[in-house]
């Protein structure tokens, strides 16, 4: 099974039905397949072959969708690279997965060339490289082996160094995106789905994949701006609204000024670092008709967890229950399984690797690979724990977590901590090192527009909320935490700084 072969399943329910629209731009299912399929023949003509891997270095636009499919139709591998990473960081990825081919847009052709890698063919998709590539080719069905089962290498976020190419199969796209999200969402044709991230990252690719498998219909918006998000959901009657933390906090005056835009609101997908109950609670008192699906996942398996609206208030530092299919251990230092009720690393199964959740492997990494992969087990490098009754808490990334004076502290607890503070915007804790108990906590603490708080203050704030050796030894302010394309805090680079400043 391949995904070109559920748009094209589409087109024949619903070839004329819209499928895409990004700005002024509309795509029809029968649209969006015949284009697709004379890119994937200009491709192979220029000696595109399977397993071949071609970058898309594009911001959310219409072409990004349609130069998936044809790459997938050629059996090549699409590597989606974030417009908002460094030349460093764009170069690394060029260099480590060698494309063929990419394309680049107005936005882009900048960065592409301060990367300074030779790709052999570079193709604009806003120029005139694009028409030709999408109509002037022959509409030719490109027959692959069934051994083609690598569609993606998406590239992990390098919040702790040096990211990694995972290499997602087919399956690793329609399992989730096509079963389970219609299982555990209620996902259908009827539904009108809204891009607020970028298409390179996972969280907004599951929902081209929606549109493909499911047949519903996708609004992309080029660039993310809390009021256009309102304006477009109130225009194209959006029904779901997939989004991060960072746009939530974002959308939040909107939604609670302007909650007619949102009235065909169904459903409200999140994902990312831990969503602050209090942005849940207000988003849910503003918009009383939408219900939050909060879920855990990652670049390598996708959504591994489901908290469904019902309980969104009432345990809201849960990830849910894993979802059914799903295998999980909690794994303590000593390598067997952890009491119920304590911390162990999150190990997931979901049968041969990508055969259906987990990636398959990653690219060019054979040992990072190896540690990763174990027995069909994914490590997700995540400390969880679970309670009687199925559900599920992450209380930190295990590179993360501060052993100190021989105590295992969670960054994400003392995060929590912090963050209840009425001052405190936004807030990252890391382990640094201490010469009498090995490591120590550190804060980096963004403070809200207008707000003060002092360093002690902070810390006998801690002091009342959690065990007196968890509480920060240093407390740093920052203007902004130092983030990753996809808005995830790269602690790394507050170590790094850490160790600058003394």
């Amino acid at each position: 099974m391949k995904i070109q072969d559920f748009l094209a399943a589409q087109v024949i329910a619903r070839g004329g039905d819209e499928a895409l629209v990004c700005g002024a731009r509309r795509m029809s299912f029968a649209a969006l397949d015949e284009a697709s399929t004379r890119l994937g023949a200009a491709l192979a003509d220029r000696g595109v072959a399977p397993g071949d891997r071609v970058a898309l270095l594009l911001p959310n636009c219409a072409e990004f969708v349609v130069a998936f499919f044809g790459i997938v139709k050629a059996g090549a591998i699409a590597v989606p690279i974030g417009t908002r990473l460094t030349a460093a960081e764009v170069a690394y990825i060029l260099k480590d997965s060698a494309p063929r081919v990419a394309f680049v847009h107005a936005d882009t052709k900048e960065l592409f060339a301060k990367a300074d890698v030779a790709v052999r063919h570079v193709f604009a998709v806003d120029g005139h490289d694009w028409g030709p590539l999408v109509s002037i080719h022959q509409k030719r069905r490109i027959e692959l082996p069934a051994s083609v089962e690598d569609c993606m290498i998406c590239y992990t976020s390098g919040t702790t160094g040096s990211p990694k190419g995972a290499v997602l199969t087919h399956a690793n796209y329609f399992v989730p995106n096509g079963w389970i999200n219609a299982a555990q969402w209620g996902i259908s044709a009827a539904d009108r789905h809204l891009i607020t991230t970028p298409l390179t990252h996972r969280t907004a690719f599951g929902r081209v994949i929606n549109m493909a498998c499911l047949g519903s219909p996708l609004v992309i918006l080029p660039k993310f701006d809390p009021q256009a998000a309102a304006d477009v959901a109130a225009a194209e009657r959006i029904t779901v609204l997939g989004m991060v933390p960072t746009v939530g906090r974002m959308l939040l005056p909107v939604i609670e000024s302007q909650p007619e835009k949102f009235a065909t609101l169904r459903i409200i997908v999140a994902t990312g670092e831990a969503f602050p109950v209090e942005v849940k609670r207000r988003i849910l008192a503003a918009l009383p008709k939408a219900g939050i699906h909060s879920y855990f996942a990652m670049t390598e398996c996708g959504a591994l967890s489901d908290l469904p609206p019902s309980e969104q208030l009432s345990r809201p530092a849960s990830i849910g229950r894993l979802i059914p299919g799903i295998e999980a251990r909690l794994v303590a230092a000593d390598g067997k399984d952890a009491p119920e009720g304590e911390a162990g690393e999150l190990w997931i199964r979901t049968g041969e690797p990508g055969r259906f959740v987990t990636l398959r492997t990653y690219w060019n990494k054979p040992e990072a690979a190896a540690e990763a992969l174990r027995d069909g087990w994914f490590v997700t490098g995540d400390v969880a724990r679970r309670d009687a009754e199925g559900y599920y808490a992450i209380v930190d990334r295990k590179k993360d977590m501060v052993l100190s004076g021989g105590y295992n502290i969670y960054s994400k607890e003392v995060e929590a901590a912090l963050g209840e503070h009425p001052a405190v915007q936004d807030v990252a804790v890391i382990g640094v090192p201490d010469p009498v108990y090995g490591e120590a906590v550190a804060a980096y603490v963004e403070l809200r527009a207008g707000a003060k708080a002092g360093a002690d203050e902070l810390v006998d704030w801690c002091r009342e909320r959690i065990a007196g050796y968890k509480k920060p030894k240093h407390v740093r302010f920052v203007d902004a935490l130092p983030r990753n394309a996809t808005g995830k805090v790269q602690k790394f680079r507050l170590k790094e700084r850490f160790t600058e400043e003394g």
